[in-house]
């Protein structure tokens, strides 16, 4: 047995430790054969040298004295840099003897995926060796730095100076539910529909050294959603986001990726504000450069990408870094001024039944009861702005009192219903409960398609807000918002206007090209005032701004309705005019 099969034995925690059902699921995890399942993205090597910089793993450094941890190294992408940067260290320092005694311990490296591993591996040995150490070292010291385990799972016996990595991104519906409960009973910020990135960062800040850094790469998703309230709540309690660079269509990855990739660097040491930059462009010295002022003692005033905020985190509160002037503006409005919802708006989503196909068609010909479908909206006939039907319906299986209808009193209920049966009983809300089969899974209320409604698409460019005077039923792909109190129209001024852009791009994650998630969770920050409180002018002056769709008369009726200043309207971009 070589030594190199002994330690892999030895580090491959794959089944030792854990129960029958979690080792088949790590090993399943093992050699899944897709990236996408496995959550790889590859970081471009320009990106990789910034992040080292940024947390300080630099050559003038002491790095064979330190210790620095990539928790999923995938092809080596952090890797190689770091054990580049980390040789020209050594070999620059004084004193360089034993490359296994002064290197051993140097860099820890864990990887899930098995050929990945064996791979990356021999890539390790081959830069040691043309580095001029013997095979031997090289193997060694490749044994020594590289686990082939499940980050999440395997042993970590001391602390780190340096974190750095693209953690995975892996939704949970990916994670086998042995492996996934084990995670929630691990790691408290497992949180609603937590991504696997999620975990990774909390035990990646859990083992960092005093005055250690992190450096990731990932979705931005979790410093706005719910889901990462927990991990925010961490972070402000216990650590200082010491930097970050938002990497919105920037090149940062050798792949396309759809959601708002960011750049953190956490510390673990007292709270202070945060150095933010933007959009970067991906070149050698434009991010050298860039992070010199990111590290730099004292802001740089000549260079104007880098700016400086206080109390961006706030327990779970999502993280505003967005511009001081703006974020004056929200935090105004927001002690002003109710919510949407205790202004007496109710915002929800329409209808996802599970089954499209089976439950949606063309409202005239769906051959069931008159009383059994519902004309539906959808995104696409409001594309133009305007509600624009196309003709589609919904079928509803739900009685007046929220129960299922009995099929037996709606003979051609029953006949579309049973043709459809296969598609319609193999949904997973079925199978959970098969008496009530044909259920959509969400209830249907027919009594929301007679309400007037503001129509909202999930992902938007601007905002797309559409008056629907009350025929249609939403769709799921379509956010929705009705009011007893405030004139819809008028209200719909407000939502097109720049105020509501803030509020929505700065609690929302924003996607590639930088659209934005009109989600309800962001919609419901909104700050609206009382109808009661809105003059008869200035009523009039919303309702015909909507009406005619003239975006600088929304600007300017909502500037007013919130006694904007000549700075807070230029803070908006412009003053409505």
């Amino acid at each position: 047995m070589t030594s190199r099969q002994l330690t892999l034995e030895l580090n491959d925690g794959l089944s030792g430790t854990h129960s029958a059902k979690v080792a088949a699921a790590i090993e399943k995890l093992s050699v899944a054969s897709g990236a996408e399942s496995r959550g790889a993205i590859f970081t471009r090597s320009e990106v990789v040298e910034f992040i080292l910089d940024l947390v300080g793993y630099t050559e003038d450094k002491p790095l064979a004295k330190q210790r620095l941890l990539e928790p999923s190294f995938g092809g080596g992408d952090f890797l190689i840099p770091a054990v580049s940067r980390l040789l020209r260290a050594w070999r620059a320092g004084e004193g360089a003897k034993s490359a296994l005694g002064d290197l051993g311990e140097a860099i820890r490296a864990v990887e899930l995926h098995r050929e990945t591993f064996e791979s990356t591996h021999a890539t390790v040995i081959t830069l040691l060796t043309r580095e001029g150490l013997t095979l031997s070292t090289a193997a060694a010291l490749a044994d020594r730095w590289l686990v082939h385990d499940d980050f999440l799972l395997t042993p970590l016996s001391s602390q780190f100076d340096f974190v750095v990595g693209n953690p995975p991104y892996v939704r949970q519906e990916m994670i086998p539910p042995a492996l996934l409960a084990e995670y929630r009973g691990r790691y408290q910020t497992m949180y609603d529909r937590a991504d696997l990135y999620i975990p990774f960062i909390e035990r990646s800040l859990s083992v960092l050294s005093n005055g250690g850094n992190l450096g990731f790469i990932c979705a931005y998703r979790w410093m706005k959603n719910r889901y990462g309230g927990p991990l925010r709540r961490l972070v402000a309690e216990q650590f200082h986001l010491k930097i970050h660079v938002d990497m919105v269509d920037t090149q940062a990855f050798h792949s396309d990726v759809i959601a708002y990739p960011a750049i953190t660097v956490i510390s673990r040491e007292s709270p202070g504000p945060t150095r933010i930059a933007h959009r970067p462009a991906i070149d050698r010295a434009t991010l050298t450069k860039l992070a010199e002022a990111l590290r730099a003692n004292s802001l740089p005033t000549e260079l104007e990408t880098v700016r400086e905020l206080a109390g961006v985190t706030n327990d779970e509160e999502p993280w505003l870094i967005e511009s001081s002037d703006q974020m004056a503006l929200i935090r105004r409005l927001e002690q002003q001024f109710p919510t949407l919802e205790d202004a007496g708006c109710m915002v929800g989503i329409g209808v996802a039944t599970g089954a499209d196909k089976a439950y949606i068609g063309d409202f005239a010909t769906l051959d069931v009861e008159a009383d059994r479908k519902l004309p539906l909206v959808t995104t696409r006939d409001i594309a133009s702005g305007e509600v624009e039907w196309q003709g589609q319906g919904v079928i509803n299986p739900f009685a007046e009192n929220g129960g299922l209808v009995d099929l037996r009193d709606y003979p051609r209920l029953r006949r579309y219903l049973e043709a459809r049966r296969d598609v319609i009983a193999g949904r997973h809300c079925a199978q959970k409960s098969p008496t009530n089969w044909y259920r959509t899974i969400d209830r249907i209320t027919p009594g929301l398609a007679k309400k007037p409604k503001l129509l909202i698409p999930d992902i938007k460019g601007e905002a797309h807000i559409v008056f629907e005077n009350g025929n249609l039923y939403p769709h799921h792909n379509l956010y929705f918002i009705t009011s007893e109190t405030w004139d819809l129209r008028a209200l719909q001024a407000v939502m097109l206007s720049a105020v509501t852009r803030l509020f929505v791009a700065t609690y929302s994650t924003k996607m590639r090209g930088g659209f934005l998630r009109f989600q309800a969770q962001y919609l419901r920050r909104l700050r609206l005032p009382h109808w009661r409180s809105v003059s008869e002018a200035l009523r009039v002056e919303l309702i015909d701004a909507a009406t005619k769709r003239d975006f600088q008369a929304c600007n300017r009726a909502a500037f007013k309705l919130y006694s904007l200043s000549q700075e807070e309207k230029s803070g908006l971009g412009g003053n409505g005019d």
